[in-house]
């Protein structure tokens, strides 16, 4: 795959080709290291919710708390 082809200038591919190659990896696999996360992500345990009683993600103990003022405050600007 050429980077030019997926809308990259010349100095961005070479600037993404040399860092690939200090990095001792190819470019594919230098892009896929850069892209995707360290370790794999695990899924989501399903549990039944407190108040409906219907099936939801659990959150993870380093997530915000999703709450009614958050959802308002996310779609404020939503057309």
């Amino acid at each position: 795959m050429l980077l030019k082809e997926k809308g990259l200038g010349d100095e961005e591919a070479q600037a993404i080709r040399s860092l690939a190659k200090a990095s001792e990896l190819t470019v594919s696999e230098f892009l896929r290291r850069r892209t995707l996360p360290a370790e794999p992500i695990k899924p989501r345990e399903l549990v039944k919710a407190k108040y409906t009683g219907a099936m939801v993600f659990k959150g993870h103990p380093d997530d915000i708390p999703l709450t009614n003022e958050s959802v308002r405050e996310m779609l404020a600007d939503f057309p």
